[in-house]
């Protein structure tokens, strides 16, 4: 099969891609390689990785379809992440993350191929109650990620009603794992266990979280690939929250030494609780989680012993 990876070199992406090139599909990767974080990371992330690598915007439409011709699947993933990071950047990321999509979605119409976009679980805005159902009404977005992510929703929505564009949307819940963002709080908290240096914790500690590691959402992806549905909106999580003090102690029986902490405010954009509901994953794609966080945590931290950025 042929498939194109938007974003294939960020923490996601490499792993999709990685994976598709193990079990033979002809892949190809479309990144702009921005500055969101060092691209020597993204560069390294790819090396050797069997795929074909091409440096382009995902908002070029010319690049994009030049990129697509010929592919069966288009897997979405190029955009710009973290809630906080978009405060105060709401042009870039709806330039990204929205007209990016929009990108995606006229050039797969144009060559036929079907569409697997990641959106998040920050569609589901801030609630107290879970879990979360992809039925759900949307609450209102607690940062202009969210905003952009559930804009990009509704935009394959369209276009699959008003051009029959195949679409299936995976809504991944708070990912970790080996190759993640430098500024994730995992990753964060994994490296003060290991160096002594204090890492930021945001709030009070009682924010909930359900994270899902790095292999089980690469696993949904493919059977995202696999499985054509016409339109569908899919969760990707645990289904197994916990609390954000309760992750440090973890992190911290996992990698066997304290988690020094530079407790700051919370800021704007957090939300209290993610939570997934899974049971469509199951029924849909038969996809569940299947990495444990304790095991995840220490596939992570063995990463990180071993020099992950």
């Amino acid at each position: 099969m042929r498939v194109i990876v938007t974003g294939g070199a960020g923490f996601i992406g490499s792993h999709v891609v990685r994976a598709l090139v193990a079990r033979g599909d002809d892949v190809t990767v479309l990144d702009v390689f921005d500055d969101a974080y060092d691209p020597a990371i993204k560069e390294q992330n790819v090396a050797g990785c069997g795929a074909r690598v091409v440096r382009g915007d995902v908002t070029d439409a010319a690049v994009v379809e030049a990129v697509a011709r010929g592919a069966e699947v288009i897997v979405h993933l190029a955009a710009r992440a973290g809630v906080r990071e978009s405060l105060g950047r709401e042009a870039l990321y709806g330039r990204v993350n929205v007209e990016g999509t929009a990108v995606v979605l006229e050039v797969a119409q144009r060559v036929g191929a079907r569409v697997v976009a990641a959106s998040s679980s920050s569609v589901y805005g801030a609630r107290r109650d879970g879990p979360f159902r992809e039925g759900d009404v949307l609450g209102a977005p607690a940062s202009p990620y969210a905003a952009t992510k559930q804009a990009a929703e509704a935009l394959c929505r369209a276009a699959f009603h008003a051009h029959g564009t195949p679409v299936t949307v995976l809504r991944p819940f708070t990912v970790y794992g080996p190759r993640q963002r430098p500024g994730m709080a995992i990753g964060r908290f994994v490296r003060a266990a290991l160096t002594g240096e204090p890492a930021p914790l945001f709030g009070d500690g009682s924010m909930v979280r359900d994270y899902t590691y790095v292999g089980d959402v690469v696993t949904a992806v493919l059977a995202a690939i696999d499985r054509p549905l016409g339109h569908a909106v899919i969760n990707v999580g645990s289904g197994a929250p916990i609390r954000l003090d309760d992750l440090v102690r973890l992190i911290e029986r996992v990698v066997g030494g304290p988690v020094p902490l530079d407790r700051r405010p919370e800021p704007p954009g957090d939300v209290p609780l993610t939570w997934a509901d899974p049971s469509r994953a199951r029924d849909l794609l038969g996809w569940a989680a299947k990495v444990s966080l304790d095991e995840g945590l220490r596939h992570t931290a063995e990463w990180f012993a071993a020099g992950g950025p």
